[in-house]
């Protein structure tokens, strides 16, 4: 039966028309179009949310690689409640600080964006403009962005990647956290004033692009987990 559902829908042909439980439900049914194409749709913000929390790329990516794997052993136990991305966020979150929590000294976690070890995919912008000296402008304030997020106390920096760099609301922010939506807001204030001492008026249009995690980042995570579940091509 599961072989004739995959020959008669083919995933990989319509996977912005698929229900979280559609998704769900091909997955458990060990699907590899399921389970990459849920990974596509949701490695960028739950890499963001993890490095918010790690504030090192290579460890989050290596948190996103764990929750998934902790995810999809446990697909069943989603009940649709809340969306597929509200359950993951709150996988890679509890993951991302319980990597904390093992590392009581935080030696694992430097603070210096030049000790991450993961390939830095380059700013969108930035690597594909034709003016050096603009693509050069672009990459120092994204990092610009980058370390003053990073230095912001953990739980202004968690609310600030929620709501500003992944455009969550209130809401979404004070579920995933488990706080009032009034704490979101002014947890969200104070982190931009303490960003504004870093970076002045630079932030605001660049944001979307802080912390990337596309092309070959993210298709080196997706195939990692894809071969740890039995599944690769």
């Amino acid at each position: 039966m599961k072989d004739v559902l995959l020959q008669t829908r083919p995933i990989a042909l319509e996977p912005d028309h698929l229900t979280d439980h559609d998704l769900v439900q091909r997955a458990i049914s060990n699907d590899p179009e399921a389970f990459r194409t849920i990974m596509r749709r949701h490695n960028q913000r739950l890499f963001r949310i993890a490095r918010a929390v790690v504030r090192n790329d290579s460890i989050a990516e290596d948190v996103v690689q764990e929750a998934y794997l902790r995810a999809f052993e446990h697909l069943e136990t989603f009940r649709g409640d809340a969306s597929l991305a509200t359950w993951l966020h709150r996988v890679v979150l509890n993951e991302a600080l319980g990597r904390l929590r093992k590392s009581s000294t935080r030696r694992e976690v430097p603070l210096s964006t030049e000790q991450a070890s993961a390939d830095i995919v380059p700013f969108p912008n930035a690597a594909n403009s034709a003016d050096p000296e603009r693509a050069l402008a672009q990459r120092q304030i994204l990092r610009l962005v980058e370390e003053a997020t990073d230095a912001l106390p953990e739980a202004f920096r968690l609310v600030f990647t929620a709501r500003v760099i992944e455009a969550m609301s209130v809401e979404e922010t004070a579920a995933l956290l488990g706080i009032k939506p009034e704490t979101v807001r002014s947890r969200l204030h104070r982190a931009r004033q303490l960003l504004r001492q870093h970076v002045d008026r630079k932030i605001g249009p660049v944001l979307m692009n802080a912390f990337p995690f596309a092309g070959r980042r993210c298709e080196r995570l997706t195939a990692a987990v894809m071969s740890r579940l039995g599944l690769a091509r």
